[in-house]
């Protein structure tokens, strides 16, 4: 268990981890645009400060990169 067989050759659980962080690492860039309207969204709802403002993108950010990084690897 936690291991994938691609083509003759066996691919780990850390390699899996590996693959997964650098399909995120590219997706930063491109899941900064959809993080900003998240956050504009629930602004128009809810009273946010600043630096929440600034914390809500980074962090809804990579939470968008994960799940899109290991969607691409595990699809």
């Amino acid at each position: 268990m936690g291991t994938i067989w691609v083509g003759k050759r066996v691919i780990g659980f850390k390699m899996q981890i590996i693959m997964t962080l650098v399909f995120t690492s590219v997706l930063l860039v491109f899941m900064i645009y959809p993080a900003i309207k998240i956050v504009s969204f629930l602004e128009t709802k809810i009273n946010i400060s600043d630096k929440t403002y600034n914390v809500l993108t980074v962090v809804i950010t990579i939470i968008l990169a994960l799940i899109v990084g290991a969607g691409l690897y595990f699809i």
